[in-house]
């Protein structure tokens, strides 16, 4: 049975984000709301809570998952980033983007993508989900809460709730999201390339 947090969207209890934490760090798969719609997340180094987050959303080793990270310095740490990704970054962070670039050593083999060694990463400008960051010190691994056979994203904790009650172990509500995912840009090649349009305006990598 889940847990079920109630959040202040703009004043997040740091009790409940300190909480919160805890359910990660102890192999917890927590829903949680972000920018866009809501996102299944877990701890990055633990295997068991991923190989369960990836059951829950029906997705194999092969679909990418996100790095939401804290900020433009913790993307770094992750992914290779040169003088003209840097400035689209800055532009789009945080923001509805997810960017995908080159993994660095610091990426688990199996959260990368298995053939081009790319990954995808994200600030997210919600104020629940960068308190959640930044209690923990590190990136979350997520997904968009989009559920198999669903085609559109679960955007409020009581859909989730009823949803995923008995599979998750912290709903977090923090009011209503999107129905849009983020906007999904490829930066690993010599150009951007538009892979997915969400929330996000395309118009700040030229498209």
């Amino acid at each position: 049975m889940s847990q079920f947090f109630q959040i202040h969207p703009d004043n997040p209890q740091q009790r409940l984000i300190n909480q919160a934490a805890e359910i990660i760090h102890a192999g917890g798969i927590v829903a949680m709301p972000t920018d866009s719609s809501y996102a299944l997340v877990c701890h990055l180094d633990d295997k068991d809570a991923v190989a369960r987050l990836r059951r829950i959303r029906g997705v194999d080793d092969k679909h990418l998952l996100t790095l939401l990270c804290r900020d433009l310095a913790e993307i770094a740490l992750y992914a290779k980033v040169d003088n003209k990704q840097y400035r689209l970054l800055k532009a789009a962070t945080p923001g509805s983007y997810t960017m995908i670039l080159e993994a660095t050593k610091e990426v688990p083999r199996r959260v990368s993508h298995p053939s081009r060694k790319t990954i995808g990463l994200r600030v997210p400008e919600n104020r629940i989900a960068l308190a959640l960051l930044e209690e923990l010190k590190q990136p979350l691994l997520g997904t968009t809460l989009i559920l198999p056979g669903d085609d559109v994203p679960l955007t409020d904790a009581d859909s989730v709730r009823s949803r995923l009650e008995k599979q998750v172990e912290l709903i977090i509500d923090g009011g209503a999201c999107s129905l849009e995912p983020t906007t999904v840009v490829d930066l690993s090649g010599d150009e951007p390339v538009l892979i997915r349009e969400g929330r996000g305006a395309i118009s700040l990598f030229g498209f």
